[in-house]
């Protein structure tokens, strides 16, 4: 089984910046991506940000140029998140996507932005 560990949200005012943190443990193999989704109450868990073992990065258009995705060890992956808005508000979530698309999820990490 895998575990994703998330750390780093919290309240912000708009404008400001935070780092989300997510490492994972536990039997792991075969990763294709790590990345993170956000989710607000009544809607969709959205995509935010993909990195994939090679290094490739995909961005919901919303945050380009806002947010960064990194990988700064082996199976941990950071985003982060700058120039906030009240809109980036959600509970984000770690994800891990294995090559036979198995899917892990972290258990959520509360963002709020707001003066």
């Amino acid at each position: 089984q895998v575990q994703l560990v998330e750390s780093g949200g919290g309240l912000v005012q708009p404008g400001g910046s935070l780092r989300l943190s997510c490492a994972a443990s536990g039997s792991i193999f075969n990763v294709y991506a790590m990345g993170w989704y956000r989710q607000v109450p009544g809607k969709q868990r959205e995509l935010v940000a993909t990195i994939t073992n090679g290094g490739n990065t995909n961005y919901v258009d919303s945050v380009k140029g806002r947010f960064t995705i990194s990988r700064d060890a082996k199976n941990t992956v950071s985003l982060q998140m700058n120039s906030l808005k009240p809109e980036d508000t959600a509970v984000y979530y770690c994800n891990l996507v294995r090559w036979d698309a198995v899917a892990y999820w972290g258990q959520g990490t509360q963002v709020t932005v707001s003066s």
